[in-house]
């Protein structure tokens, strides 16, 4: 079958390319396993206890082991786990909380914010009044006596913080007080960080705001979908709004695999995992730096950075597909003050979720900071050398996740 054909061509693809794509990952055996298993095809419209279909008894309690797990994780006191991306569980979050025409005050997407935060391109900022906030131009953090003053002005009803392309940690706090003194309700989107959250490497922001989401196939390294936080108060609202707000059926098969993944989340070799995703990305961060890379911010504190490439005349686009032909996977992004469109883009993102994944450590990262110095600085130059070392040290390194 053809299909099967390019599944395979997928597969031997993956494992002879290095993928430095920060929202990208490789989810274990047992996650693929939930998500490939016979509850795929099952409808269970509803909640726990409260379905519109007969013979859901083994969902319910999948489900309900889901929310309890990722409750326990996170210390949340409500959950919802049937989300089926990010951009739904904001939106279901938005649907609970706005009404159409509200404020909302969310940073713009060439300051880390995602598409789902406003963008005029997404129904989001079609439906709500939506103002962006900016990071420092000169430092490329955020000014939060600056985002105080503009959320104090705006006046909205809903702040969100969480980045899709933000190397630096966040201060929920300062963002708690910034939301209590403009009467806004405040939303942690930490679809990227979810896993370093949940390792205790980044701090999290359960207790300062309303509501947190985030998607389980990042540093959670589970399937894609989405998952809602909440404080109790909210719980039902929040529920509705998924559904029937924004869903109908949800998908039972990913919600076993989201139970799968955050119980891996809870075991001592996860938090293992997560320090060393930090670490390489900081290790990267300052390769670069020293190869004369302008790497935003200096570094990173999370499992990204962020290459401004325009010193180097060189765009984002035409970055990423060199480099794709080196066999290393990035993708263009969207820089403070950029003026190419988000097609070109004039810098590039480099994550290290799936390399970690694969056991990389300080030697490869070491390694991969050449080659990508070397494609780049020569503007393509021996890529099929360069290839060939990049697919021995990959297949060094098979895609098994345990």
């Amino acid at each position: 079958m053809k299909i099967q054909s390019i599944i395979q061509n997928e597969a031997k693809f993956q494992n002879e390319t290095i993928n430095l794509i920060a929202s990208e990952n490789y989810p274990s055996a047992a996650v693929k396993r939930a998500l490939s298993s016979g509850l795929m095809s099952k409808y269970a419209e509803g909640y726990p206890g409260e379905r519109f279909y007969a013979g859901c008894q083994n969902y319910d309690e999948i489900e309900q082991h889901a929310i309890d797990l990722a409750r326990k994780l996170f210390c949340a006191e409500h959950a919802n786990v049937q989300p089926h991306s990010g951009t739904c569980a904001n939106l279901a979050v938005y649907l609970a909380c706005l009404r159409p025409g509200d404020k909302i005050l969310a940073p713009s997407i060439r300051s880390g914010g995602h598409l789902s935060h406003g963008s005029r391109a997404n129904l989001s900022g079609q439906i709500y009044d939506v103002h962006f906030y900016e990071v420092d131009p000169e430092t490329g953090l955020f000014d939060y006596d600056q985002i105080g003053k503009q959320a104090k002005k705006i006046k909205p009803k809903l702040i969100i913080a969480g980045y899709s392309s933000y190397p630096r940690e966040i201060d929920w706090s300062r963002f708690s007080q910034i939301a209590a003194s403009s009467g806004a309700y405040l939303l942690a989107d930490i679809a990227h960080t979810a896993g370093l959250i949940a390792a205790g490497v980044l701090a999290s922001p359960v207790k300062y705001v309303h509501f947190v989401t985030f998607t389980t196939q990042k540093t959670l390294r589970g399937p894609r979908g989405g998952v809602i936080l909440c404080r109790k108060a909210w719980a039902k609202k929040v529920d509705r709004a998924v559904f029937p707000g924004i869903q109908s059926g949800p998908h039972m098969n990913t919600i076993a695999a989201k139970a799968v993944c955050i119980e891996e989340a809870l075991r001592p070799e996860f938090s293992q995992y997560a320090q060393k995703v930090v670490a390489n990305a900081r290790l990267l961060a300052s390769e670069l730096n020293k190869h004369g890379f302008n790497v935003l911010t200096g570094g990173t504190d999370n499992h990204l950075l962020i290459i401004d490439l325009r010193r180097r005349k060189i765009t984002g686009q035409e970055a990423e597909k060199l480099l794709e032909k080196a066999g290393i996977l990035v993708n263009r992004q969207l820089i403070p003050n950029d003026s190419k469109g988000a097609l070109v883009c004039s810098g590039i993102r480099i994550g290290t979720p799936a390399v970690t994944s694969r056991g990389m450590e300080e030697a490869e990262m070491l390694k991969i900071a050449a080659w990508v110095s070397q494609v780049l600085k020569s503007r393509g130059k021996n890529l099929t050398k360069i290839y060939s070392s990049v697919k021995n040290l990959a297949k060094k390194f098979p895609i098994v996740v345990k």
